[in-house]
């Protein structure tokens, strides 16, 4: 079977990690499209937090999002997989040579399917107090769209994982105090990245929970903390308060695609494969023993999943692993 709308691998999902798997499986000259639901390539790394600093993606000290996802991009047109933006995946049929996909807009197929979706369509962890609605979207933040809003003021962040570190070692120069407020005394973010952060001027309200938010003058809010098992109450006036308590994940079509799952995430196995031959996945909707949830471990099993599409494929055929051999063949031979 051969046309123009048949494809050797179809990626499921154009965050960071889907990006990357495209370059890779172009490099073995594969034919690749990239589905993404949304209207730009990036995911959730280009549409909530593009000015946010990652600081453990590999060769780079720091980089920021959006100019991690330029790179990405950069990278991938160079070997010009095809890219469908505003197209959702409704399920697909499985044949003997491979799959039937059937899209919002279409019906494709595909010898090979490698999921990367990341957590699905995503909304924050909303702060569970009564007046936190009152100012949400004013003092009350869930996202950071820009940082010189923060510019010289009071700011209070609520959360005890990456994120939550990773804006305050974004935010700690730019404004007037900061607080950290987390209901344990032990963070879960990169230890590294705590103790940098405890060398600031940020103060540690722990273990803590939010009890109360109030209007205060001039258009501050006084947030009221509990401390955790116990009485102990104190107010600290803040212009902002951002909370990074993680996102609600909605993978309501990934059930109706019947892979085997575990708490919504996609159990696939030591070469990537989930529980149907022929599809695969990575990134952060895959679940295994031990996996860590790092835009750096997606871009390790990219290859990974790519290599074991490859010998699906074309069980005949060696392929080549090393990307750098592969990107100089590619290179060389569309420049003649």
């Amino acid at each position: 079977m051969s046309s123009q709308n048949d494809y050797d691998i179809t990626v499921i999902g154009g965050g960071p990690v889907g990006i990357f798997t495209a370059t890779y499986a172009r490099m073995h000259k594969a034919k690749v499209q990239i589905i993404e639901s949304l209207d730009q390539l990036g995911g959730q790394a280009n549409t909530l937090f593009p000015t946010k600093t990652i600081y453990d993606i590999p060769g780079f000290s720091s980089i920021q999002a959006s100019a991690l996802i330029d790179n990405l991009i950069k990278q991938v047109k160079l070997f010009s997989p095809d890219i469908f933006l505003n197209e959702t995946v409704k399920s697909f049929k499985k044949t003997d040579t491979g799959f039937y996909i059937t899209t919002s807009k279409r019906t494709t197929y595909s010898r090979s399917i490698i999921i990367t979706t990341g957590i699905g369509s995503f909304q924050p962890r909303r702060l569970a107090v009564d007046t936190a609605p009152e100012f949400e979207g004013k003092q009350l933040r869930y996202f950071v769209q820009n940082p010189a809003d923060f510019k010289d003021k009071d700011v209070i962040i609520a959360g005890g994982g990456d994120s939550a570190i990773d804006w305050a070692l974004e935010l700690e120069k730019k404004v007037s105090s900061l607080h950290i407020v987390h209901r344990r005394e032990k963070f879960r973010a990169l230890e590294a990245n705590v103790d940098k952060l405890s060398q600031t001027k940020a103060f540690f309200d722990t273990p803590y929970l939010i009890e109360n938010i109030e209007k205060f003058k001039r258009d501050k809010i006084a947030i009221t903390l509990k401390r955790v098992k116990s009485d102990e109450h104190q107010q600290i006036v803040a212009d902002y308060l951002l909370v990074n308590y993680g996102f609600i994940s909605d993978n309501k079509i990934l059930h109706s695609w019947n892979l085997e799952t575990e708490h919504n995430l996609v159990k696939v196995s030591r070469d990537m494969q989930t529980s149907l031959p022929g599809i695969y996945a990575a990134g952060d909707i895959v679940t295994y023993p031990g996996r860590a949830n790092l835009i750096a471990t997606g871009f390790g099993e990219a290859p990974i999943a790519v290599n074991s599409a490859m010998r699906y494929i074309y069980p005949d055929i060696r392929q080549a692993v090393h990307s750098t051999q592969l990107m100089k063949n590619f290179l060389t031979k569309n420049k003649n």
